[in-house]
């Protein structure tokens, strides 16, 4: 062992120097030289840094660096994400998509381009105008269909997702339920008003009649009787003219 080598080393470091740091590493490590200035260190890691990916050997496992405009990767020529300006597509790193691919500016991937998908459209509805389906000749009816795929970037757009058409129906008249309702209420609330007016009416003239009565027959026990007066024909006799 050269004398500047040391077998007692720290973080993972199987071998060392004071000059060039790790020279080996322990077992399932990855061995990456860092540069710090002019100079580089050797360091050991559990796993790859970002811009390199690992390579396993025999005798050491390496962290080699991926190419410029790759941020990670799993392998030289395989890239998993790219830096700043470029976009992903299988495994490379472009500055512009291919033809029949676009761009996600969120991902930063070359994706395929999405065209927008509608339903079928449904039935027409019934012939209305202003909200009401009577009281009118002439009126609109639509029909809707929903959006099954938004489109992306470059898509086609969606269409139209309602329709109108105008229509004709025979007129009919709008049935007033809402008014004949309201008007036999009122009818029933008079009628009960009216009943209640004439049910206070009696009681009352039932209560004014029996106050009556018993004023005439308290009059009656309260005043003295009066004496008949003589019947003047039965006192006078008879003159006999006789004698």
């Amino acid at each position: 062992v050269h004398p500047n080598v040391s077998q007692g080393c720290q973080g993972g470091c199987a071998t060392c120097s004071d000059y060039n740091g790790c020279l080996s590493c322990k077992p399932r490590l990855f061995f990456v030289l860092e540069r710090i200035g002019m100079k580089q260190i050797g360091v050991c890691l559990s796993s790859c840094p970002s811009g390199y990916y690992g390579t396993r050997y025999p005798d050491i496992n390496k962290c080699a660096k991926c190419k410029a405009d790759c941020d990670t990767c799993f392998t030289r020529n395989f890239c998993t994400k790219c830096k700043s300006g470029f976009y992903l597509y299988s495994g490379k790193c472009l500055e512009k998509c291919p033809d029949g691919l676009e761009a996600n500016n969120h991902t930063m991937e070359c994706t395929s381009i999405v065209h927008c998908e509608t339903s079928e459209w449904s039935p027409w509805s019934p012939c209305m105008k202003k909200g009401r389906t009577c009281g009118f000749k002439r009126g609109n009816e639509v029909r809707v269909r929903e959006i099954v795929q938004h489109p992306s970037a470059r898509g086609n757009p969606c269409p139209a997702t309602s329709e109108s058409r105008k229509c004709i129906v025979q007129r009919k008249r709008c049935q007033k339920e809402g008014k004949g309702k309201k008007s036999r209420e009122e009818k029933r609330k008079n009628s009960n008003k009216d009943e209640s007016k004439e049910t206070r009416q009696e009681s009352k003239g039932r209560a004014a009649r029996r106050q009556n009565r018993e004023q005439r027959e308290n009059n009656n026990k309260t005043q003295p009787k009066k004496r008949k007066a003589p019947n003047k024909e039965q006192d006078l006799a008879p003159v006999d003219t006789a004698h």
